[in-house]
């Protein structure tokens, strides 16, 4: 299942860049939020890490539903669902080539999205930068597994994009706050040991629906 699953990555992340493209929508938003909440502070003043750190992951988590509506628009439009369905690739691999691909796309948004808050929002990123890499790694993970299982909910619905919106911004909250609480601890000096629990929760969290993924996507992505 890994080959086919590298497979499958590897063919999305070619058509995902094809043309030039790549994930430039969800790396334009994040930006543009970025700028657009730079310019609520009055001049001077400096956003708290805590500010900082939960628009670093608002502009992560649009940045996800874009990603995956691409990721998943692929097979609509060549109209290859049914094929991927009839081949001998375990469904759960298309699953997992998903996640994988939407998971490098995440991480290079966020390759612009972390200097753009080092800029416009003074994110400082202290003396803890391989934690702050974990934590960005752990949460992400958790955001594309999450974003791949939702994105087969909506796979051949013209309502999809609506679907992922809805569905997924609830989802992602107990991530989004763990990843919030991690980073800025680990900002103002914490060690790894002082935001264990809240590394606790958003790997449970990976956990619990890497399991529920593997279970139901092979369901609704053939839209039992």
């Amino acid at each position: 299942m890994i080959a086919s699953s590298l497979a499958i990555a590897r063919k999305d992340l070619r058509l995902a860049f094809a043309g030039g493209q790549g994930p430039v929508q969800a790396v334009l938003l994040g930006l543009l939020l970025v700028f657009i909440f730079s310019l609520s502070a009055a001049p001077g003043d400096r956003f708290s890490a805590q500010q900082a750190m939960a628009i670093f992951w608002l502009c992560s988590s649009f940045g996800v539903v874009l990603i995956f509506s691409l990721l998943f628009r692929f097979e609509e439009e060549n109209d290859t669902a049914t094929a991927l369905l009839l081949s001998p690739l375990p469904v759960q691999g298309l699953w997992l080539g998903k996640t994988l691909a939407g998971l490098l796309l995440l991480l290079l948004c966020q390759v612009f999205f972390f200097p753009a808050a080092l800029v416009f929002l003074g994110l400082d990123p202290g003396e803890n930068l391989p934690g702050l890499i974990l934590m960005v790694l752990a949460v992400d993970v958790g955001l594309c597994v999450l974003g791949g299982l939702i994105g087969a909910m909506g796979q051949g619905q013209g309502a999809k994009d609506a679907l992922l919106t809805i569905i997924v911004f609830p989802l992602q909250v107990p991530l989004l706050l763990g990843g919030i609480r991690i980073g800025v601890g680990l900002m103002q000096g914490a060690s790894m040991a002082g935001v264990s629990d809240w590394f606790g929760l958003v790997l449970a969290f990976d956990a619990v629906f890497a399991g529920a993924a593997l279970f139901l996507f092979p369901h609704v992505f053939r839209g039992e």
